[in-house]
Order: structure tokens, then C-alpha cells, then sequence
């Protein structure tokens, strides 16, 4: 059977995540993505000039900063930033997240920062 036909554990894959705003690629559908990472205190301010990003909350809560206004995302919520939106997500507790995300799209967009980390470390 063709790995990408198996069934993913997707609360199963959060044990992968070591480290908060790390996130780990367990799927690939197309030219997308899916990732899942774990979120503690707050991300640098950041946008993805010719990418979406969809944010989806499987526990905990999220607030996505948007310059002009805020998006509260309790469990079981998604939302997606437009690109080019400069956005700043915000975990007040522990959070734990689906992203999906073009695979060209950089971890922190156009800033590099503390917390970047690259696709390979994404991948593993």
C-alpha cells in the first residue's frame, strides 16, 4: 500500500513536536503541506507574501494578532491568513495546531528569527 493511502494519528503525530513554534510536516497533499505543532507565548510579527496559511486549533486556544484587528480561535476552529497579511499568533497556554501551508512557504515568512526553523527540520 502507498504510504500516502495509510491513515494518520493526527493527535498521535503532537508527540513528535519536542519543542514549541516546531513544526512538523506528517502529510503532503498536492503542493500543500500539513503540518502540526504545539504553540506557547507569542511568534514575531511575520507575513508570507505569496502564500495562505491555514491555522486549524485541535486543543487549546489560539489568537491570530492581524494588524487592525484580532481572531480568537478556540478548539475545534480554523482560520486561514491571506497572503501577505502580517499576523502574530499568540498562545496564552499551551496549543496545539494543524497547519496547512503551500511547501514553499517559510516558517517565519519574510523575518528571520529565534524561532525559525527550516523545512528540513520541519521534516524530520
Amino acid at each position: 500500500m502507498d504510504p500516502a493511502e495509510q491513515p494518520i494519528d493526527i493527535l498521535s503525530e503532537f508527540a513528535r513536536v519536542t519543542d514549541y513554534w516546531s513544526p512538523k510536516v506528517v502529510a503532503q497533499v498536492n503542493d500543500q503541506y500539513v503540518k502540526v505543532a504545539k504553540l506557547l507565548g507569542e511568534m514575531d510579527w511575520h507575513q508570507h507574501a505569496a502564500e495562505d496559511e491555514l491555522f486549524w486549533v485541535v486543543r487549546g486556544r489560539l489568537r491570530l494578532e492581524l494588524r487592525d484587528h484580532a481572531v480568537e480561535l478556540p478548539e475545534g476552529h480554523c482560520c486561514v491568513v491571506p497572503r501577505g497579511v502580517e499576523h502574530h499568533p499568540v498562545a496564552a497556554d499551551e496549543c496545539w495546531i494543524v497547519l496547512v501551508e503551500t511547501i514553499s512557504t517559510l516558517h517565519t515568512g519574510d523575518r528571520v528569527t529565534a524561532l525559525t526553523r527550516s523545512i528540513e527540520e520541519q521534516l524530520s
